[in-house]
């Protein structure tokens, strides 16, 4: 019986010494485990704060991009003979028509372009009345490359600074400008700006109309990679338009 007393007086002690043991281990073990959480806790918020700052960074990416395509103003500038006639559109020798309608080639080219690009139209009209006959257009065209004329516009735009790229559409006419267009050249300093020709044709492309311009408009950027077509394909070139556009990087 004092043999069972004293072992049993030992294993109490020994058994509360383990027990408190592992209650100091486990709250040795507990400041690791906080820290764990606080490092994770710190992370996570590492990482939302990237994530944040990353969305933020791609909106205003977004936004400078909206801001430089708004700040870029377009201007599809166009001569066509139809819209100079004095007579409906039909009745033009210049005229083509589109999805059930009569227009002017080059109006109907130039509202191919905005379709895809935006910006302002501008008809480039003048003080004189062209005939309607495509005989005696011809014949008024050379007459008017033999002056050098400078026909007198009657359609002006009010701040040409406001543009930095410049659709210009012609029809080819004795494989040169229309005289109107010189009157417009002249008439506009387009110093700075990019120009980028389009025009209609009856088998001479643009000739040598793009260096022209670019002779006329020294301090401009001239593109020479223009869009030009054959007048009788006109109805059908928005997809072949949008081809272009899309080379050009619009």
């Amino acid at each position: 019986m004092g043999f069972k007393k004293k072992y049993t007086a030992f294993i109490i002690p020994a058994a509360l010494a383990v027990m408190v043991s592992a209650c100091g281990a486990e709250k040795e073990e507990s400041p690791d485990e906080e820290t764990t959480q606080t490092e994770a806790s710190a992370q996570n918020q590492e990482s939302e704060e990237t994530t944040a700052q990353t969305t933020e960074t791609a909106l205003t990416d977004a936004n400078n991009d909206e801001e430089e395509k708004s700040e870029n103003r377009i201007l599809i500038a166009y001569f066509t003979a139809a819209e100079n006639s004095g007579v409906d559109a039909e009745a033009s020798a210049s005229y083509s028509e589109v999805d059930g309608e009569a227009k002017g080639r080059m109006q109907a080219l130039a509202e191919m372009i905005q379709a895809e690009v935006g910006g302002d139209l501008f008809s480039i009209q003048t003080e004189e009345v062209y005939p309607a006959d495509g005989g005696e257009l011809i014949d008024y065209a050379a007459e008017e490359q033999e002056e050098d004329a400078r026909p007198a516009l009657s359609t002006h735009i009010d701040d040409i600074s406001q543009y930095d790229t410049i659709f210009l559409g012609y029809p080819n006419w004795w494989a040169d400008l229309p005289q109107p267009l010189y009157s417009f050249l002249d008439e506009y300093d387009l110093s700075g700006k990019t120009i980028i020709p389009f025009n209609s044709h009856n088998g001479s492309r643009f000739s040598n109309t793009i260096s022209t311009i670019q002779e006329l408009e020294p301090n401009a950027e001239v593109i020479t990679d223009g869009f030009t077509i054959n007048e009788r394909d006109v109805p059908d070139a928005a997809e072949d338009i949008a081809n272009w556009l899309e080379g050009l990087g619009f």
